[in-house]
């Protein structure tokens, strides 16, 4: 019998989901069927419900609706917890489990590009949503320091402090990093969809090997275009993330995990 999941959001006819999972069950021989479900705004939880009730198995879930999803889990995983948001549901028992496979996506696609996090110094810019997803699978790869950089500074020193007791971390302005040093930068604000730069200085540039900007699209965002101007070695847009942590979610819901560097060449 065939497996039904879909991603739900508003809007949703621009997503990759269904092409990326296609592709994942063709790999893998997995019998699911993959569609996409346009929720009204306000009506997440009724609609997931139905999806579930006709015998839905999972949920890839996106803008505006990842809180809802939180809300609507009967069970969240740590990392779900951390996010305080949830990307996937998966129905098991009459119950859903929330969980968030952003981070695990952002870090699977890192060590795809050859780049370690094991002792090195990571600049996380942002503390809004995307930037609460990946900071603790970032602290569980051992890194020497996260840096949060917010406009809104005590956005990020709270965020930092939350998990304190994780890892070394710390939270600040843009100012207040501009003399350190950092291996990896990574672009968690909104910036890139505004053609905007974070304000960083020439330094922080100066020592990266890697620029990673989670927003992706047909040409370099101006953040990896700036990367590139200060001779930043690595420089990748938030493709492979996107495909990596849809194939950690494929892999919550069928216990298998699909390749994903074909996947990348493909929708590239």
């Amino acid at each position: 019998m065939t497996d039904r999941y879909a991603v739900i959001g508003n809007p949703v006819a621009h997503t990759l989901s269904p092409r990326i999972h296609a592709a994942f069950a063709r790999q893998t021989s997995e019998d699911i069927e993959y569609g996409m479900i346009l929720a009204p705004i306000g009506e997440f939880a009724s609609t997931a419900e139905r999806f579930r009730a006709e015998g839905g198995r999972g949920l890839n879930v996106t803008v505006p609706f990842k809180l809802d999803a939180f809300a609507f889990a009967n069970r969240l995983t740590e990392r779900a917890q951390s996010a305080g948001a949830v990307n996937t549901l998966k129905f098991e028992n009459g119950k859903a489990l929330g969980d968030n496979t952003d981070g695990a996506g952002l870090v699977a696609d890192i060590t795809r590009l050859g780049i370690g996090i094991v002792g090195k110094r990571i600049l996380l810019m942002g503390a809004g949503g995307a930037a609460r997803g990946v900071v603790l699978p970032l602290l569980d790869q051992k890194p020497a320091l996260v840096a949060i950089a917010n406009r809104t500074v005590p956005k990020a020193v709270a965020l930092a402090e939350q998990w304190a007791r994780r890892g070394p971390i710390r939270g600040g302005s843009y100012l207040d990093f501009s003399d350190a040093s950092f291996d990896v930068i990574i672009n968690a604000t909104s910036a890139s969809l505004h053609g905007d730069v974070p304000p960083l200085s020439d330094r922080t540039f100066a020592t990266a090997a890697l620029a990673y900007d989670m927003v992706y699209g047909k040409r370099p965002t101006p953040f990896l275009a700036a990367a590139r101007a200060h001779g930043v070695p690595h420089v990748a847009d938030g493709l492979g993330m996107l495909i990596e942590q849809a194939a950690e979610s494929f892999y919550l819901w069928r216990g298998v995990r699909p390749q994903t560097a074909s996947i990348i060449a493909m929708l590239r």
